[in-house]
């Protein structure tokens, strides 16, 4: 029987071998099919190339014009092209409140270098501002304005003659976190805790946390401060994409709308061209301590190591999609994307197109940052802090890309272990270096209001004049890659102008006005419904149409070349050298003498013009002073002569409301007195037998901290003898004595929210140890007391009332507490006024309940009790009250922010408000001293009673001096200080409290010397 015949393909198998041929040709078949597809496929490319020069598909053109946008880099030349083009701005708001200006016979810092590379200051010039653009600058801009008719309405031109006045672009603030940290501080306006979750977060943004009504825009714009770079945090590796702001708010109340240029991707580029659209991005990176919370810096730098891998990684990608893309290959697929946009912005760090700030400080953190951009291949356009960075210029010029910018703070240093040989000469040595030196705040230590007065304290210890301003305008503008609009003023820049009432370098000045984008912000008008502080078009005490000439020069700048080149020759920590010489000195051109008595200090000798004085000093006392041939002078071989050049000699300044004295770096727990008790959160252990754990500042006196260190050279005609004594205060501020307690400061540290800080201690700063003779002036000083709201950020679990903090003191000053333990001692004293009763507060409410309390006590014990409030930012409210119950105030910060709720009824002061709190004290009869609360800022402390002369005009020189001396010990009730051998400072080149002098001696009766520093 046949067998059947099967076809398969139309093969027949009729047999077993016949049957497997079949199968066998269909493999060979497919294998043929499959070679010849992949031969099509790899001519493709070439065949697609030629097929999209003809008729390329909508997909790829897209992906071609996605491919091109990834390396369009932001071209300088291209922005500052469409700048001078602009004859609006784009954040103009035309209404019929926004007017074009003239200012006339100005004296205006351009921000621009000549031909010799000087920064260009214009005199008796003319600025034309119109459509938010600065359309003319210089002597001819009344011939221009005739150009520009068209564009100046005459009805809406406002004229303002500035008579000499100085015009500066408008402040640039590179570290700032005005409305991501909000003021006062809420919880709910507080968005940097999300940086808690990882070390590296660049996917965050500032702009999605900024609230636009932050009270402190306000504050800050009326100091000169138009744009800032807002952060998203510093605490971890990567903190996310930082945004550059102008400090209006516009009528659309938006925070995009205050972002300068924004990047492609916030939409509001919509219609321009990819030219026109892009603009830089900007992102904060750390190293260091303060990204501790996630190891240490092994960690640190894995972890950027780590982002920057996979960064690069998404990046290649893209590139090899585009290539083959740009080959003229097809595809339906999209661009390679970035990981869900996590790495977006690191891809774009790699490809050049973000401005990096990196917040580092010590050489180590920025030897690390450098690697990285080296391994990388991104440049670094801010070193933010840069504490060491002045000791390490030739490591700085190794960053791939050229030298970063150094941001930093003047003189805030050795407060981090990493800021430990931070200088004050820091910015003149970098300046010097051809590095750009920018200077910044660092809220909370330093508030952003106080951006102008860094620029001035760098001025005073070296940095050029032009340098100081540019500092804080066109080098900040110029490092964020925004100085094709802002940081200058030019034709076709932005309209961000500031106009002050005397020379901008001078302690006190203030700027008269303020315009953002061509729109006066300062003064506001009462109908403006704008301002926070109830403003009325305040001007400063200065007005431009009668400035004194001599304000508006800059004010002299003391050399200090000698102690700029022994902190480089010591590597950061030099020793300060001084001559002790226990014989006569002779000081010659001084200009004045101060001295104390009992209750006050009288002026004992004032030159009469030009005819300068001398003074005699003999084992630390002054014997003779006056004209100079009114004293012997003699022949005596012995004898220093010191010339003052129109100096003066004062009584020594106390600083008082810092740890100074009880601890050596505030962030480092083992160089400070460490933790106390708080009886209202825990029982004190039993071992003090005290309930309220009592504890005293004096037991835990350190001397020779780096705040306050300094080495003498005693020097006899037989001996050389070595001797080092405290404090950095001493050296620069005059400061001879300090009394200190052992609280801290409320905004800085939840854990520190005690009732009881126990009891201050009195000493002088000048002395090596506790047991050198004249070391400690009073062991014991005053009994202080904290009350305030808790923070927003302590749980409410162990968060203390304020009820509950007032019936506690309620009960210790009624002598509940029995007087045999330290704690019901040393209340009974504070309720009979055996020692002042030394009261943190800020809240007027709070205020006012412990002024019932204070007479409720004088009812019940029969006392007078000493009542004295520091901090008190809300105390000009109750300026009557304080004074009919005789309550004292101890001022911490003259240009105050509400930094709390208790201080949300801040009075700012000019140009806001004409009044200031000083002021309003002074005038009703309160005894007023002047403290702070960092120990960094007590050298400052000459320079605050310069600002405290300067808001409350009708304080007498005598009466401002009073202010960190006879005031402060009657406020606290230091006892021990002796007019008869008080120490007396002498001045180099000026007062006490202006920029151009400097310490040249201090004058000890008590110990028969004069230091020669």
């Amino acid at each position: 029987m046949p067998e059947k015949e099967s076809s398969v393909f139309g093969l027949a198998a009729t047999t077993p071998l016949r049957r497997g041929l079949p199968i066998l040709s269909i493999l060979i078949f497919l294998l043929a099919l499959w070679t010849y597809n992949q031969a099509l496929l790899l001519q493709q490319p070439l065949l697609d190339s030629t097929r999209l020069l003809v008729a390329p598909s909508d997909n790829n053109a897209l992906l071609l014009q996605k491919c091109s946008a990834l390396r369009d880099r932001p071209n300088p030349f291209a922005l500052d092209a469409l700048t001078k083009k602009r004859t609006t701005s784009d954040r103009y708001e035309p209404g019929p409140q926004n007017m074009s200006y003239l200012i006339t016979n100005a004296t205006i810092f351009t921000g621009v270098k000549d031909d010799d590379g000087v920064l260009e200051i214009l005199y008796s010039a003319d600025l034309l501002m119109t459509n938010g653009l600065v359309r003319a600058v210089g002597t001819d801009v009344p011939r221009d304005l005739a150009l520009l008719a068209a564009d100046v309405d005459p009805r809406k031109l406002t004229i303002i003659k500035a008579n000499g006045s100085w015009v500066t672009p408008g402040l640039v603030d590179v570290n700032s976190y005005l409305g991501v940290f909000s003021s006062p501080g809420l919880g709910g306006g507080f968005e940097l805790d999300s940086q808690r979750n990882r070390p590296v977060s660049p996917w965050l943004r500032s702009i999605d946390g900024l609230h636009t009504r932050d009270n402190a825009f306000e504050l800050t714009m009326a100091a000169g401060v138009t744009s800032a770079q807002v952060l998203p945090g510093t605490l971890n590796s990567i903190g996310g994409e930082a945004f550059v702001v102008k400090l209006r708010r516009t009528s659309e109340g938006s925070a995009l709308s205050m972002v300068i240029d924004p990047p492609l991707d916030l939409g509001r580029n919509r219609g321009r061209s990819q030219e026109e659209a892009a603009h830089w991005r900007h992102l904060i990176q750390s190293c260091g301590d303060k990204t501790r919370r996630y190891g240490n810096r092994m960690d640190t730098m894995w972890s950027l190591r780590a982002a920057y891998y996979q960064a690069k990684r998404a990046m290649n990608a893209q590139d090899n999609f585009c290539a083959q893309v740009e080959a003229g290959r097809e595809w339906e697929s999209e661009l390679p994307s970035t990981d869900g946009f996590q790495w977006d912005i690191l891809v774009d760090v790699l490809r050049g197109k973000v401005k990096v700030t990196s917040d580092c400080s010590e050489a180590l953190d920025l030897d690390n940052m450098i690697r990285l951009s080296n391994e990388f291949d991104f440049p670094i356009a801010i070193f933010l802090h840069g504490s060491e960075a002045y000791l390490v210029p030739s490591l700085l010029n190794a960053s791939f890309g050229g030298a970063p910018a150094i941001a930093l703070s003047s003189s805030n240093h050795r407060h981090t272990r990493e800021s430990y040989r931070g200088s004050e000469f820091a910015s003149a040595v970098l300046s010097s270096n051809n590095f750009s030196v920018i200077m910044t705040t660092d809220s909370p230590f330093v508030n952003s209001r106080q951006l102008i007065d860094e620029a001035r304290k760098a001025y005073h210890f070296g940095l050029p004049e032009n340098l100081a301003i540019a500092s804080v305008t066109s080098a900040p503008a110029d490092a964020l890659g925004m100085g094709y609009r802002i940081g200058y003023l030019k034709e076709g820049y932005d309209a961000d102008v500031v106009m002050w009432d005397s020379h901008p370098l001078r302690l006190g000045a203030t700027p008269t006005h303020v315009w953002i984008d061509g729109m006066k912000q300062i003064p506001l008008t009462k109908n403006s419904g704008r301002s926070t502080y109830g403003t009325s078009g305040v001007a400063s005490r200065h007005d431009n149409s009668n400035s004194d000439p001599s304000v508006l020069s800059a004010p002299g700048q003391p050399s200090y070349k000698r102690e700029r080149q022994d902190t480089l020759d010591w590597d950061g920590l030099p020793p300060l050298k001084g001559i002790i010489q226990a014989e006569r000195v002779v000081f010659r051109n001084v200009k004045e003498i101060w001295t104390r008595k009992r209750d006050q200090i009288v002026e004992s000798f004032v030159a009469e013009g030009n005819e300068f004085g001398v003074a005699i000093v003999e084992k630390g006392k002054i014997t003779c002073s006056g004209a100079e041939e009114e004293c012997l002078l003699g022949g005596d071989e012995r004898r220093v002569d010191i010339d003052l050049r129109g100096g003066s000699i004062v009584p020594g300044l106390m600083t008082f409301g810092s740890a100074l004295g009880v601890e050596e770096i505030e962030s480092e727990s083992s160089t400070t007195d460490g933790r106390l008790f708080n009886a209202l959160a825990a029982d004190v252990p039993s071992i003090f037998k005290d309930v309220g754990g009592m504890v005293r500042a004096f037991d835990a006196l350190m001397f020779e901290t780096r705040h306050a260190r300094r080495v003498l050279l005693f020097y006899s005609p037989k001996a050389v003898i070595f001797n080092t004594i405290d404090r950095m205060a001493y050296r620069f501020g005059g400061i001879t004595a300090a009394t200190s307690s052992l609280s801290r400061p409320h905004y800085l540290n939840m854990n520190d929210d005690s009732l009881v800080w126990g009891l201050s201690a009195t000493f002088s700063t000048a002395a090596a140890h506790a047991l050198e003779p004249g070391a400690i002036i009073q062991t014991d000083v005053a009994l202080h007391v904290r009350i305030t709201r808790p923070r927003f950020d302590v749980p409410v679990r162990v968060a203390t009332s304020v009820s509950s903090q007032v019936a506690a003191l309620r009960r210790l000053l009624f002598g509940w507490e029995d007087i045999d333990s330290d704690t019901g001692r040393w209340f009974r004293k504070a309720a009979e006024g055996v020692v002042p009763l030394v009261v943190e507060v800020h809240s007027a409410d709070i205020m006012a309940s412990l002024i019932m309390l204070r007479a409720e006590v004088d009812a019940k014990i029969g006392g007078q009790m000493r009542m004295v409030f520091v901090g008190a930012k809300e105390a000009w409210l109750l300026a009557k009250e304080l004074s009919d119950a005789k309550v004292g105030v101890i001022l911490t910060s003259l240009k105050p922010v509400a930094d709390t709720w208790d201080e949300r009824r801040i009075l700012p002061g000019p140009p806001l408000t004409e009044e200031t709190a000083l002021k309003i004290l002074v005038e009703h009869g309160v005894v007023v001293g002047i403290g702070i609360d960092q120990p960094q800022f007590a050298a400052e402390t000459r320079f605050q009673l310069s600002q405290a002369y300067d808001s409350a005009p009708s304080l007498t020189p005598r009466e401002v001096y009073s202010l960190a001396s006879i005031n402060l010990e009657r406020l606290l009730g230091v006892k021990a200080v002796e007019p008869e051998t008080a120490d007396l400072v002498a001045f180099e080149g000026g007062s006490a409290f202006n920029l151009s002098s400097k310490v040249a001696a201090v004058i000890s009766a008590s110990k028969g010397q004069v230091d020669i520093l």
